[in-house]
């Protein structure tokens, strides 16, 4: 985890998000019950939910852990980025990445399945970047119009996953 683009690692994890990035929160409510939230989580780990969305995946593992390295595409762009954390429990389950260099972006994002007391499952995506390169800096607010829908598209991908798997 030395090449991370970015300080201090693991405020998606803590939800501590830093001073100085933009940040970005997004949440999604998905059904209710321990068979969706297995269902969900699995979908963010194994990247399934990623890919239904139409990304590019290239992981140098078939699971977000601790360590992995992917490559994140959409079209002919794609980033690198290295799992920083993952976590597995009763009522969360999800990963976190951080930027390696070369991506546009400097920071950090997560994908998270929450079940809370009510058993109700939410997706949530949880972010903190800054523009890297320059053509992030040139695309200013379009560039945070960009990761907010590509948060959306994957709740919605996680959605249409989970309704043909429970």
């Amino acid at each position: 985890m030395t090449d991370v683009t970015y300080s201090p690692v693991g405020g998606t994890q803590t939800g501590e998000l830093p001073p100085g990035f933009r940040h970005l929160s997004y949440r999604t409510f998905l059904g209710s019950g321990a068979e969706l939230y297995a269902a969900a989580g699995d979908a963010v780990l194994t990247f399934r939910m990623h890919r239904k969305m139409g990304a590019r995946i290239v992981a140098t593992a078939p699971a977000a852990s601790a360590g992995v390295r992917l490559t994140v595409g959409v079209g002919p762009v794609g980033v690198p980025c290295e799992v920083v954390w993952s976590e597995k429990s009763e009522k969360r389950t999800g990963w976190g990445y951080g930027t390696l260099p070369g991506h546009q972006a400097s920071g950090e994002e997560a994908f998270l399945v929450e079940r809370d007391d009510l058993d109700r499952v939410w997706f949530r995506v949880l972010a903190y970047s800054r523009p890297a390169r320059l053509p992030m800096r040139l695309a200013g607010p379009f560039a945070v119009v960009v990761q907010q829908a590509y948060a959306r598209l994957c709740g919605r991908a996680l959605k249409r996953l989970c309704t043909v798997s429970t």
